[in-house]
């Protein structure tokens, strides 16, 4: 870090070497903000405590954000940025906004509030994973609310019926309304634009519970504020283990090569022949066969985020990952300037993303000893190809961008361009992230325009 405060100046003055400073929390837990507490939780990891007199009211982390076609794109949405409103919100004859509370994504969560023409959203509060993040998630609604004065006519929430924000939606007493969470993510980037509906929603990200009970994560929504038509998704495949295959791309790769194969799997399988399969032992390849055969606590999913934890681990470059987003940040890396070239694909009549064609090519690269750079540049091209060749059949002009997948620069600058050179609008994120921490502020927007919907209905 830099010293950006005087105390950091005399601080770093005195040690004389490079710092790397960190916040003050365990993995999934909130920033520690009494001293007292912190002496307890964080015994064992720092070695001195710099107290002081004056009380810290509340959490608020650094704010994150990376340069993204010559514009800031929030990634996480903190200091500096809190609690600056979204302002004004367009509504039909600029009616206000209901009161909605939006409790916000199970991963990088926010909550957010409607006042009259503006969206309050909070600070990033994080996974609720643990007790300490549910409580810190508490605390920062009681906050709002006392903060602006404000009692929710009506609370937002996933429709997925395990999250912790969900159960406490509903635990309020207020009028309910689900929120599919690809819809919220679209409706984000949308109200970030001040754009009306329809739009061709790119909603791309690693989780999220679809209608049909299934895994999303790689959807092509016809989108306004009110509702949303799932029109194409990627080709569902199972991840054995369920969540553990989060934190082991190989395992997702390996459900990608038995919805590949089908009944030839085995014999794949057997021969390690691609370098990844190496890592496995027999017990775990008989295992995690069994398993994705059986469909035994293997889900299937469309996700895009876990076809790039695949594609990683198909090329070798990253088997397990120690925190999220990292095999597909790492795939991202490898990526260069000047390759155009990029894999078949195939639109099939059932209006799925047929990702087959482009995985046996890149099989075939990989057999051939094309480099990692070379692969990774060609299977993002083929992605931003995936998205021009969607909007053409759909013929929308408005293309938004949205999902923690978009935080990837080389793709959204490359989909940005071929878009426009198609003669396409795309929009992507700027004072909201693209990820689960604009999520509250998308479900905020579409619960309002049914509110006010339903109340012109009566």
């Amino acid at each position: 870090m830099l010293p950006y405060t005087p105390l950091h100046h005399l601080l770093m003055q005195e040690l004389g070497f490079p710092v790397v400073a960190t916040s003050g929390n365990l993995t999934d837990e909130p920033i520690v903000t009494d001293e007292k507490e912190a002496l307890i939780r964080l015994q064992g990891i720092a070695d001195f405590f710099l107290v002081h007199n004056r009380p810290i009211i509340r959490h608020v982390d650094d704010s994150i954000v990376r340069v993204i076609l010559g514009r800031e794109l929030l990634l996480r949405r903190a200091r500096g940025y809190v609690p600056l409103p979204i302002r004004p919100v367009q509504t039909p004859n600029r009616a206000p906004l209901p009161k909605i509370l939006a409790v916000g994504a199970h991963l990088k969560n926010t909550i957010a509030i409607s006042l009259g023409d503006q969206i309050f959203i909070s600070q990033h509060i994080g996974d609720l994973e643990t007790q300490e993040a549910y409580e810190a998630f508490q605390r920062v609604i009681k906050d709002f609310k006392r903060l602006y004065k404000f009692e929710p006519e009506g609370v937002a929430c996933d429709m997925h019926p395990d999250f912790l924000s969900t159960k406490y939606a509903k635990s309020l007493g207020l009028p309910v309304i689900e929120i599919q969470h690809h819809h919220a993510h679209v409706a984000a980037c949308m109200a970030e634009n001040e754009l009306e509906g329809p739009v061709l929603g790119v909603s791309w990200d690693g989780t999220g519970y679809g209608t049909d009970g299934t895994i999303w994560g790689g959807e092509f929504l016809w989108a306004d504020y009110i509702s949303f038509q799932r029109v194409y998704h990627f080709r569902t495949f199972r991840l054995p283990g369920g969540e553990k295959a989060i934190h082991e791309p190989r395992r997702t790769a390996l459900g990608i090569l038995y919805e590949l194969f089908g009944e030839e799997a085995e014999q794949v399988m057997e021969k390690k022949e691609i370098p990844f399969l190496r890592t496995f032992c027999e017990e775990e390849l008989r295992i995690f066969g069994q398993m994705i055969r059986k469909g035994i606590n293997s889900p299937l999913t469309s996700s895009a985020g876990r076809i790039f934890d695949a594609v990683a681990a198909l090329i070798n470059l990253r088997h397990r990952v120690s925190f999220e987003g990292q095999a597909a940040m790492e795939l991202e890396y490898v990526t260069r300037k000047g390759i155009n070239s990029s894999y078949p694909f195939e639109i099939t009549n059932q209006e799925i993303i047929d990702w087959s064609p482009m995985i046996l090519a890149l099989l075939e690269d990989l057999q051939k000893g094309v480099s990692k750079d070379v692969i990774g540049t060609k299977f993002h091209n083929t992605l931003s190809e995936i998205i021009l060749q969607v909007a053409h059949r759909m013929g929308m002009e408005k293309v938004v961008l949205t999902g923690g997948v978009f935080q990837n620069s080389y793709l959204t600058e490359r989909t940005w361009r071929r878009l426009e050179e198609e003669g396409f609008k795309p929009y992507i994120h700027q004072r909201v992230p693209p990820n689960d921490g604009g999520i509250s502020f998308g479900q905020v927007r579409v619960a309002a325009s049914r509110f006010l919907t339903s109340v012109q209905d009566r």
